[in-house]
């Protein structure tokens, strides 16, 4: 029987509306048939509309090939090659003879690492160090407590365990930890970049 007033037009859209919230059972259900018909429509409109699931570029689609149609998709060979970021090749370092200054900057670094009297200021036992460090690396050392230092003097000559034309990495022993210390060269000539405890 056809609805003839408002007031039940108004009443069976109250009561489709509120058919998910009668119940959780009602509320899961409704979600579950609303992602069936979801999922069905974009399984179903590409086909429907005649799109590929994927786009290809230059708008060939995988099956379109000038010969006949054999029911295989022919590969499309690609005739663009695509641009790279890298406008220069990627340069290897080459191993190098140590440079004399760097390991005499790593020896002088790890003296004044190793000097830190009692009650020495960070901003004391840095200025030590200012000279022979970069400007980047500064920040960090800024960040170290010269009374937690396990060392007070060098104890042997720096060794080199890996020469580059522009980084050395040397170690260096003391009465603490061996420091393995990365020495690299500047505009402003050889600087300490990074130091930690050698294995």
């Amino acid at each position: 029987m056809p609805i003839r007033t408002n007031r039940g037009r108004t009443a069976v859209y109250r009561r489709l509306w509120g058919f998910p919230l009668r119940s959780p059972r009602h509320l899961v259900g409704t979600l579950v048939f609303l992602a069936i018909v979801i999922t069905a429509l974009g399984v179903v409109l590409p086909k429907v509309l005649g799109k590929p699931a994927s786009a290809h570029p230059g708008g060939n689609s995988p099956n379109a090939s000038a010969g006949p149609h054999t029911g295989v998709a022919a590969p499309v060979p690609s005739t663009e090659t695509l641009p790279t970021r890298l406008t220069q090749p990627l340069v290897t370092p080459t191993s190098a003879a140590p440079n004399p200054e760097a390991l005499n900057v790593a020896k002088q670094w790890a003296t004044a690492w190793v000097h830190h009297p009692a009650g020495i200021t960070n901003a004391d036992w840095l200025n030590g160090m200012r000279a022979l460090t970069t400007d980047e690396y500064l920040p960090v050392m800024s960040t170290v407590d010269p009374a937690n230092i396990p060392a007070t003097k060098v104890t042997g000559d720096p060794t080199v365990a890996q020469s580059y034309s522009s980084s050395v990495k040397v170690v260096v022993p003391t009465d603490g930890p061996k420091l393995s210390i990365t020495v690299v060269k500047t505009a402003a000539g050889w600087r300490v970049s990074d130091y930690d405890q050698a294995s």
